[in-house]
C-alpha cells in the first residue's frame, strides 16, 4: 500500500456491483483511494475481484471487506480495521451508502407470503438506518475529514407507490429524513450530507423488483432522452457532490434521472 495519510479515502458500502461499484470506479479515476463493503457468494467473487483489480489500477489505495455493513460487530470490525489501514492520520473523504437490501413482498398476498413488520424493520434497517450507525462510528472513531461528504442513494419510490415496494419505499423516505437531520445537526463537524434520486437504472438490484421489465419500458418512454439511467451517469453525480465546488450543497435530494421525473 502507499502512505494512506497522504490520501483521502472513499469508502463505499455495497460497492461491488451496480452504483456502489461504478461510483468506486468513478472515484478511484479521481484520486480517491477505495475501501468496498460488500456481501457477495464465493462463486461471485471471481467475477468481482476482476472489477476490484481495475480499481486498483487507478486508486492510490484500495481494501474491501465481504461483510454484512448492516451488522453492528462487523461493522465495528471494519472500523478498527480501517484505523489501521489510514494509520490514524488519513481521513474518510466521501461515505457512499448503496445497500440494497430488503423485501419486495406485496402488501395484498397469502398468509406467509404477504409484507410483514418484520419484513419492514429488515428493510429500513438495512436501507436507512444503516448510513446513520456508520456515519456515528466514524465519527466516534475520529475517521471523519473535517469536510466529509455522505451520499446515499433513494428513488422515485419515494413518493410513488408500486406493487411490491412499499417496505423499500418506507425505507428510501426515512433515508431522506435522516440525511436532512445529519446535514444539520453534523454541520459543525463540517459534514455534508445528500441523497441522489436517480432514474431507473438497469442492476442486479433493480432486476429484482416485480414487473422490471415493464417499469425499464415506461421508464425509456418518459424519459426526454429515451434512455434510462446508467450506473456512470449516477457515478458522475457522487463525485460532483464530492468536489470543493459543492461544499455549499448539503441535505437535499438530487435527481439524477435525465429528466424522467418530469412526466
Amino acid at each position: 500500500m502507499n502512505n494512506s495519510s497522504e490520501n483521502k479515502w472513499a469508502l463505499i458500502l455495497g460497492g461491488s456491483r451496480g452504483l456502489g461499484l461504478a461510483t468506486a470506479k468513478k472515484l478511484a479515476k479521481h484520486g480517491y483511494a477505495i475501501c468496498v463493503v460488500h456481501r457477495d457468494r464465493r462463486n461471485e467473487l471471481e467475477e468481482i475481484e476482476k472489477h476490484f483489480a481495475e480499481i486498483k489500477n487507478d486508486a492510490p489505495d484500495f481494501c474491501s471487506f465481504n461483510a454484512d455493513a448492516v451488522n453492528s460487530d462487523k461493522r465495528e470490525e471494519i472500523i478498527d480495521a480501517l484505523q489501521g489501514i489510514l494509520n490514524e492520520k488519513g481521513t474518510v473523504k466521501v461515505l457512499v451508502h448503496s445497500i440494497a437490501k430488503g423485501s419486495l413482498k406485496p402488501m395484498g398476498a397469502k398468509k406467509g407470503e404477504c409484507l410483514s413488520t418484520e419484513d419492514f424493520e429488515i428493510t429500513f434497517r438495512a436501507m436507512a438506518l444503516s448510513l446513520y450507525e456508520w456515519v456515528q462510528s466514524l465519527i466516534a472513531a475520529r475517521l471523519n475529514d473535517p469536510d466529509m461528504r455522505v451520499i446515499s442513494f433513494t428513488s422515485e419510490g419515494n413518493t410513488r407507490a408500486m406493487p411490491g415496494y412499499a417496505a423499500v419505499s418506507v425505507a428510501k423516505v426515512a433515508l431522506e429524513a435522516i440525511t436532512r437531520s445529519m446535514a444539520v445537526e453534523f454541520a459543525n463537524l463540517g459534514l455534508k450530507a445528500n441523497c441522489i434520486q436517480a432514474g431507473v437504472t438497469e442492476t442486479s438490484s433493480f432486476a429484482m423488483i416485480p414487473n422490471s421489465d415493464k417499469i425499464k419500458e415506461n421508464a425509456v418512454k418518459r424519459n426526454p432522452s429515451g434512455r434510462i439511467t446508467r450506473p456512470d451517469d449516477v457515478a458522475n453525480t457522487v463525485y460532483m457532490l464530492s468536489r470543493e465546488e459543492a461544499k455549499w450543497i448539503t441535505g437535499t435530494i438530487i435527481k439524477a434521472d435525465g429528466g424522467e421525473s418530469l412526466r
